[in-house]
């Protein structure tokens, strides 16, 4: 049975004037990947901090693995990671003593944290650098170092500050796989990200917050449906055969067909969209015309993004 291991109600924290929360609402079920999306200022890294027991909140409630986060802060440390944005593993030390440390300064026996340090490794890819200087690690080595750092005690639920900051690709796509083998082995994950490909590769739900509010809540592929239909797009290798193209498009749109003459495409939304797919490359084909290209195009996380913020922070502003 799924449970909820992270849950915060009407959350308020106020900085002086500034009202970093107010009223925010979060909830994360266990061996999920919850991602918080914002625009800097929106109150993320407030959120974790709150969560995490490091900053006491104003107003609400909220509970992580079962304990309230105000009254049994003590409990909710014992069951949480966090990594921060900028990583904690000592460049002197090798890998593994850089895990048997952290083992140690969690109170774990000399053999337990051994023992945990080699299951550490073998989890996270590092075994064939586990006696080499962290200081000679890429980025996303000594990512995956610290996030195994913040796995000695096995916690129910890990969170990410924006955890691949600065990272190149290569190294993104290490603590990618890193974070889904984590929620796939049962830990609840809470990550921060600028980065919308991340979240959309990452993420169960994705909680979009602005000035402290949520915006919404809801799966990658709920946020862009709210972006409407997917668009039919006919890009012409003649841009004289553009206006054929555009009564074609029209034939099988639902909504405003649109003509890019600069681009020399055209698209509409479609409801139908194999339906109207097949149709159009039917009429092509019957019109002996020769696109560049002709596909589905469907709203990316990126323009659900922008859609949100552009368009309901401009109303809670007023």
């Amino acid at each position: 049975m799924t449970t909820t291991t992270v849950e915060a109600v009407n959350l308020g924290k106020r900085f002086k004037d500034t009202a970093a929360l107010d009223g925010f609402d979060l909830s994360a079920r266990s061996g999920t990947v919850l991602g918080l999306l914002g625009p800097n200022g929106a109150g993320k890294t407030t959120t974790v901090r709150i969560l995490t027991t490091l900053l006491r909140f104003d107003t609400g409630s909220a509970t992580v693995a079962g304990f309230d986060v105000a009254r049994d802060a003590r409990q909710v440390r014992r069951r949480i990671g966090l990594t921060g944005q900028q990583t904690a593993v000592d460049e002197v030390l090798t890998a593994r003593q850089n895990l048997v440390l952290f083992g140690r300064l969690f109170r774990l026996t000399k053999a337990r944290a051994r023992e945990r340090a080699d299951r550490l490794l073998d989890q996270f890819g590092l075994q064939d650098a586990a006696d080499r200087q962290a200081k000679g690690f890429s980025g996303g080595m000594k990512r995956r170092l610290d996030l195994a750092a913040s796995m000695i005690l096995a916690p129910q639920v890990l969170f990410l500050d924006e955890p691949t900051t600065g990272l190149d690709p290569a190294g993104r796509r290490e603590v990618w796989d890193a974070v889904s083998g984590l929620a796939a082995d049962g830990t609840t994950v809470v990550l921060t990200t600028h980065y919308l490909d991340e979240a959309d590769r990452l993420c169960d739900r994705i909680a979009v917050i602005d000035h402290g509010r949520n915006l919404v809540d809801d799966t990658p592929s709920g946020l862009k449906r709210r972006m409407g239909a997917d668009r039919l797009e006919i890009v012409a290798a003649d841009p004289a055969d553009l206006p054929a193209l555009h009564a074609i498009v029209a034939a099988v749109a639902d909504g405003e067909t649109v003509t890019d003459e600069a681009a020399s495409s055209v698209s509409a939304p479609v409801k139908e969209s194999v339906a109207a797919l097949t149709a159009a490359a039917t009429s092509v084909r019957d019109q002996d015309l020769t696109v560049a290209d002709i596909g589905l195009r469907r709203p990316t996380l990126d323009e659900a993004f922008l859609e949100l913020i552009g368009t309901d922070t401009k109303e809670e502003r007023r």
